[in-house]
């Protein structure tokens, strides 16, 4: 193998939590180097230094690579994330290994069919790290309550109350005549339910003071049902809205666009495809819950309603204010909602 080359190197990197494979080659598909080294920013930073200043360097979006690709962007590499839904081929090849897969993906950037992911800056980075906490605490919250539910259901018991989480409900849940075993599992429950109450309060302060300044943030705020918090989360979620061209694609990228399979004369078009971000998916239909009667969203989630049923309307409706997000953070502001109130 030979270790010196003064062109054009690509360098491919199969990394995983502990080790990783690097494997560099020429602008013409030659073998230069394969090492596995411990992960290590130094070690890494090491490795990439035998490349040379004009290199670029592709790495799987998987567990983890952020550190990675904070190195390589400090040692000068051009760095690009290969999207794991394009290049799930790997799995099918009858030699599966680190090195084959770290060459498989250097040759697919040299040749320029590498199907990218999203590399997204440190601070778009550090505020989904904030928004995905308190999804994740919510979510475990959620579980934490459906434990209680199923506490009273082993029980035999109902409490004439319509939220047993409300302060009605938590004076008769004091009370309830639980066999001890289940009072016990019933007040570690809560306990733990308080605590990640303190916590989503404390989580939803944290984006806001990074946003104060943020026009697009603000703008979002305009768009009926969304808040704060669903503002926050479609700010850092899509990150700079600018790499998608139009709305359009916006909608696709979340996965709120139907699955497309043509062939010959044949289309078919199925579900939405869930491929993209979960919280945001989440967020669009979750604005659409939150939209006041009246509306011409909730008109139109209605007639839909009728022909398709609720859940399929849901995510119809859904769409529509999702292309709207689109010119939020892009323009500052969101000019059909203007005109909408100039018409009124």
């Amino acid at each position: 193998m030979r270790a010196e080359y003064a062109g054009r190197q690509y360098v491919g990197i199969d990394l995983h939590r502990r080790r990783s494979v690097i494997v560099r080659q020429t602008d013409q598909g030659e073998l230069l180097e394969t090492v596995r080294i411990d992960n290590d920013p130094v070690a890494l930073a090491l490795q990439i230094a035998k490349a040379g200043p004009d290199l670029d360097v592709v790495l799987e979006a998987t567990y983890g690579w952020y550190w990675a690709a904070d190195v390589l962007q400090a040692a000068g590499a051009t760095v690009h994330l290969a999207h794991p839904l394009g290049i799930k081929d790997f799995a099918y090849r009858r030699v599966k290994n680190d090195v084959r897969d770290a060459g498989d993906l250097a040759d697919l950037l040299r040749i320029g069919r590498l199907p990218e992911a999203y590399l997204a800056p440190p601070a778009v980075r550090e505020l989904r790290e904030l928004v995905r906490h308190r999804a994740k605490c919510v979510a475990l919250r959620s579980g934490m309550k459906a434990e209680i539910h199923a506490i009273l259901a082993k029980q035999g018991i109902t409490l004439p109350v319509s939220d047993i989480f409300g302060v009605r409900g938590r004076d008769l849940l004091a009370v309830a005549p639980l066999d001890p075993p289940f009072r016990a599992r019933a007040n570690a429950t809560l306990r733990l339910i308080d605590a990640h109450d303190f916590e989503i309060d404390l989580a939803d302060g944290w984006p806001r003071g990074r946003l104060a300044n943020h026009a697009g943030y603000h703008a979002l705020q305009t768009l009926p049902g969304v808040g704060p918090t669903l503002a926050a989360v479609f700010t850092a979620e899509i990150g700079e809205v600018n790499r998608f061209s139009d709305a359009a694609h916006l909608c696709s990228w979340a996965g709120m666009t139907a699955r497309h399979r043509e062939s010959d004369a044949k289309i078919h078009r199925g579900r939405i495809t869930k491929q993209g971000s979960t919280l945001v998916r989440w967020a669009a239909i979750e604005a659409v819950q939150r939209i006041p009667s009246g509306s011409w969203l909730t008109t139109t989630r209605a007639t839909i309603t009728e022909r398709r049923g609720r859940n399929i309307a849901t995510v119809a409706v859904a769409r529509r204010p999702l292309t709207l997000v689109y010119y939020g953070p892009r323009d500052g502001e969101i000019r059909a909602l203007r005109r909408n109130k100039a018409t009124a």
